[in-house]
């Protein structure tokens, strides 16, 4: 979760825009946010598109044979 935040809080601060501007837009708590960019706490899958979607960013899952 670390690397996602970090990668967010990457682009916010490309963009030039606060976590409380991020939050804004992306209609998400500011906490939440904040938590996310630290890699904490446990965000659901729709929390992290908004912000994801938010900074022009998509979240890609890929299937791992084991």
């Amino acid at each position: 979760m670390s690397a996602i935040g970090e990668i967010i809080k990457a682009r916010r601060k490309e963009f030039g825009l606060t976590q409380a501007k991020l939050a804004e837009l992306s209609d998400v708590g500011v906490n939440t946010l904040t938590q996310i960019e630290r890699g904490e706490g446990n965000p659901t899958v729709r929390v992290l598109e908004k912000v994801l979607q938010t900074l022009g960013l998509q979240l890609t899952v890929t299937v791992i044979e084991v």
